[in-house]
């Protein structure tokens, strides 16, 4: 590699070697590909909610329900701790909107 390709690498990752920027490029590829699947998951997640909500206004009911989204929250603090929390409540406001 030449020094100007080992200067322009190791400056976009940060890195201070070329073996350090090798590995944070591939792990950065794997990065990209876990958020691809974790998008497409979310938006399966709002399709979900979305019949939930329907099927629930449908039959009389309130289009949200608190305590469900208690147990969605304590969850996600659980495995996540309290990061998780907020993840948690982006989701919910993704899948049924702002309350």
């Amino acid at each position: 590699m030449s020094t100007v390709t080992e200067t322009t690498v190791t400056e976009k990752t940060g890195a201070r070697t070329p073996e350090a920027a090798g590995v944070i490029n591939g792990a950065r590829e794997r990065i990209d590909a876990l958020d691809e699947q974790i998008i497409a998951l979310v938006q399966q997640r709002m399709a979900v909610s979305a019949s939930i909500q329907k099927a629930r206004i449908e039959s009389g009911g309130r289009r949200v329900n608190l305590s469900r989204e208690m147990e969605i929250l304590g969850h996600y603090r659980d495995e996540l701790g309290r990061p998780g929390t907020a993840l948690a409540m982006t989701l919910l406001e993704l899948c049924r909107g702002r309350i």
